[in-house]
């Protein structure tokens, strides 16, 4: 029996974030996913991470992995270097020597974020804070160390499973009298369940040997539009209440602030919005507009 025609074995690493809560749904349909966690793989103990991956055997290794604390990466750089660098860098060399595909996600962190319009993946990096340092050191290894990879950069990851920013503003708005939300910065909610489905898809195509040397590389994946953290949370809010849902702070009486009266430790980017255009065209795919999901994910904690 060739090749071709053999079971896949898809490699998650990261099963218990948004992410690869996902990724364990989407890509059951292409071969045999085997899921890890912390608890199996700590990316922090590089001989646990080496002996996954060489027991496994994986034709795929998906790292949705990764050390997220913005603002504690400002203190602890090394344990976000090791964790989103270091180990990733380990990943790489791994998937090159057994001939695997990697699949990574950056961030939009990567980028200073002070462009005038949207950033495309060959405009120049400038991370301003630790976390974005840390993610771009472990892209920069998948470069140098596997050619056969996809980076894809995403933003404001939310989902019905996990922590965030859409589940965060639900529950303070069924809470509190007051709310306050920074409304001069800009990108693109992505859901985790849009990542993990077009992960899927250009899995799919990788392994049905669509994906020529020129496809492979770094992409944008973010939802259609864009919006301020204010607009997102004013959504969460109507939609909410379009699902008969009661809220102590009305959506229309959410105050707008700027960044400045909120600081903290890590500097966020002013400007998020990512060209998704390569991705687009690469793999004939139609990224739907922020709101769709948001929506979406709003009415499935209302109601389950």
């Amino acid at each position: 029996m060739g090749r071709e025609a053999m079971t896949k074995t898809i490699l998650v690493l990261g099963k218990d974030g948004q992410v690869g809560f996902e990724l364990t749904r989407s890509l059951s349909v292409l071969g045999k996913v085997i899921a890890v966690g912390r608890n199996e793989c700590d990316m922090n103990n590089l001989a646990q991470v080496r002996q996954v991956v060489q027991e496994v055997k994986p034709d795929v290794i998906v790292n949705a992995s990764a050390y997220t604390a913005v603002d504690k990466a400002e203190q602890e750089t090394d344990l976000a270097m090791a964790i989103n660098a270091t180990a990733v860098g380990v990943l790489a060399e791994l998937a090159t020597a057994s001939g695997a595909l990697l699949v990574h996600y950056s961030t939009d962190y990567v980028y200073a974020g002070n462009k005038d319009g949207v950033y495309v993946e060959s405009d120049e990096t400038g991370p301003r804070s630790a976390y974005g340092r840390t993610k771009l050191a472990g892209e920069d290894l998948i470069r140098k160390h596997c050619d056969r990879h996809f980076i894809f950069r995403t933003s404001w990851v939310f989902g019905a499973y996990g922590a965030n920013f859409l589940k965060t503003m639900l529950r303070v708005m069924q809470e509190r009298d007051a709310l306050r939300v920074v409304a001069d910065q800009h990108g693109a909610p992505t859901s985790a369940a849009l990542i993990a489905d077009v992960t899927a898809h250009v899995v799919s195509a990788y392994l049905k040997g669509g994906v020529d040397a020129g496809k492979l590389g770094t992409y944008h994946l973010a939802a259609g539009g864009s919006t301020t953290w204010h607009g997102y949370a004013e959504l969460v809010g109507h939609t909410a209440q379009a699902q008969g849902a009661t809220l102590k702070v009305q959506p229309d009486a959410i105050a707008a602030i700027g960044t400045e009266d909120y600081p903290l430790p890590a500097p966020r980017p002013a400007n998020s919005c990512m060209d998704t255009s390569k991705l687009k065209q690469a793999f004939g795919l139609e990224l739907p507009a922020w709101e769709d999901d948001v929506r979406h994910v709003v009415r499935q904690l209302i109601t389950r």
